[in-house]
Order: C-alpha cells, then sequence, then structure tokens
C-alpha cells in the first residue's frame, strides 16, 4: 500500500485514484443530465407532440443516471471509510471491507 503524507495525514494512493476517478464520473455525468434537463426543457415548450414523447425516454435517462450518480457517491463514502478506518484500525479492516461495502448500499425497488 502507497500511503502520501499530507498536512499530517496518511492517504493510501489508491484510494485517492479510486475517489478522483468517481468524481470525474459523477461530474460527466451531471453534465450529461444539465444537457437533457435543457433539451427536456426546450421539448416541454415547444409543446409539439413528437418533442413531448420524446421526454418520457430523456426523462427516463436522467433518472438512470441519477441513480448512477447515487452509486458512485455511495462508493466514494465506502471507500472513505474503509480507508478511514484502515489507518485508525489496522489489520482489522481488511475481514470487514465487504460487509461496509453491502451495508451502505441502497435496496430500491424497480
Amino acid at each position: 500500500m502507497e500511503d502520501v503524507t499530507s498536512n499530517g495525514i496518511q492517504v493510501d494512493h489508491k484510494v485517492v485514484q479510486t475517489l478522483q476517478r468517481n468524481f470525474v464520473q459523477v461530474q460527466n455525468i451531471l453534465d450529461q443530465n444539465r444537457l437533457l434537463i435543457n433539451e427536456i426543457n426546450q421539448n416541454h415548450e415547444s409543446t409539439i407532440p413528437d418533442n413531448l414523447t420524446r421526454n418520457v425516454g430523456l426523462i427516463r435517462e436522467l433518472n438512470n443516471n441519477i441513480r448512477r450518480v447515487v452509486d458512485l457517491y455511495a462508493d466514494i463514502s465506502s471507500s472513505v471509510t474503509i480507508s478511514m478506518e484502515a489507518f485508525s484500525g489496522g489489520e482489522s479492516t481488511n475481514a470487514n471491507q465487504s460487509d461496509h461495502r453491502d451495508g451502505q448500499k441502497r435496496i430500491r425497488s424497480s
């Protein structure tokens, strides 16, 4: 495990990479959502039946993107929690790692 010390805080390099990758994914999805919302609003204002029908699919895509963002934030939270426990608790973290991930995922009804 490569550790980086910054301001007296040890940070696992892999955790930092995971956090950075997840935040980039979140930002990309949020940028896509902004475009979807703009298109949905334009279609709604146009009142053209085909555009309004298209909004159904766009809203579904937006909803799926929001779910993905929630999942990514849950992964970020798990990574931070596991990393903090690893540095404060030592070896006990590896045995509990999968338990924390499963416990923090939210179950959604379909």
